[in-house]
């Protein structure tokens, strides 16, 4: 089994505009921390308008950390193609995957917060059609020789090509965030990798990753476990006062994320328990929570469903949580040795 990281940084606002960088920098301390202590990779987010600086520019920030970093795969999880000119993003993710050695995994989808169409006056019953022209532009950009031309719907791009070209060939492997089954099938018809979400439990889980390996091998294709990445919140609660304070944070983010994800006029896209016993019991049955032990049993039971690569979401970006996961969650997984900033 593997393990990544999922998420972002954030950055403290005051209120009238004047952000601070420390949370930044301290959020590229804690990936680069999590590379020594043998982390396979970080994926990051793309929210804009939220209120609490979820991270907007991932392609940048990943840039940056490709610098930083030397082994660590750098993920986006996910771009949204509706909100990008198709041809400027296969620029900007050519050049990741160039100055990443080769590094960049990406991620895409097609949106699903309300909050985000409405800031960017685009209709939530297009975003299939916007999503399918960006892919075929991205895809025409990386895969022509030369120069191309291309006239849709939404994007006109006539005799340009694509500087750089991705050092990874025919191009970065593409990751599609689905949860349906003819999401899943779709995604593994197109040879992308998957990427599931951080809310169902270890038995819907393994009936998706079960999914994705049917339909791969139903076209001739080869399923790698590692082409499958399953999201999990993460909180290292070593008593019962940490495990209360975990299960609040994590009742206030999903509220948070609620709030931005639901029409106001009805649409509810993301469905969250209306009581706290439920909040609760969802959060025990989906998240990563408890002692080192507890946190090994619920890994073994997703390794039990066919999970073997499983992202981390630390809402707090702690440290210590990272150190005590690698140190007594880890190695129970891993057959090679401890790095040495573990073992120290």
């Amino acid at each position: 089994m593997k393990f990544g990281l999922f998420g972002g940084a954030t950055v403290a606002g005051a209120g009238d505009g004047s952000d601070s960088p420390q949370q930044y920098r301290a959020f590229i301390d804690y990936v680069l921390e999590a590379e020594q202590l043998g982390f396979h990779s970080v994926f990051l987010v793309e929210h804009h308008f939220t209120g609490f600086n979820q991270v907007s520019a991932s392609i940048s920030l990943l840039t940056y950390l490709a610098a930083k970093t030397s082994v660590m795969r750098l993920g986006t999880a996910v771009t949204v193609l509706p909100w990008h000119n198709p041809v400027l993003l296969a620029e900007q993710a050519a050049t990741l995957d160039l100055l990443s050695n080769g590094r960049f995994d990406f991620g895409i989808g097609k949106g699903y917060r309300f909050s985000e169409f409405a800031g960017f006056c685009i209709p939530p019953a297009e975003a299939d059609e916007r999503f399918a022209e960006a892919l075929e532009v991205i895809r025409k950009a990386w895969t022509t020789r030369g120069r191309f031309s291309h006239h849709g719907k939404r994007w006109h791009f006539e005799d340009v090509v694509i500087e750089p070209t991705p050092l990874t060939r025919p191009h970065p492997p593409f990751w599609m965030a689905a949860g349906s089954p003819g999401g899943i099938q779709w995604a593994a018809s197109q040879g992308f990798c998957l990427l599931l979400d951080q809310f169902c439990d270890a038995e819907v889980a393994g009936s998706r990753v079960q999914t994705y390996r049917q339909a791969l091998q139903a076209r001739g294709a080869t399923f790698d476990p590692l082409a499958v990445g399953l999201t999990r919140a993460l909180h290292v609660a070593l008593n019962a006062a940490q495990r209360e304070r975990a299960h609040q944070q994590r009742a206030q983010f999903l509220r948070n994320v609620a709030a931005l994800t639901n029409d106001p006029g009805g649409r509810t896209t993301l469905a969250i328990p209306s009581n706290d016993a439920d909040m609760r019991a969802g959060t025990e049955r989906s998240a990563l929570i408890g002692t080192p032990d507890e946190i090994i049993l619920r890994l073994k039971a997703l390794e039990r469903a066919g999970v073997e690569y499983v992202l981390m979401l630390d809402v707090g970006g702690d440290p210590q949580a990272l150190r005590t996961f690698a140190r007594e969650v880890m190695p129970e997984f891993q057959e090679r040795p401890l790095p040495a900033a573990v073992a120290a």
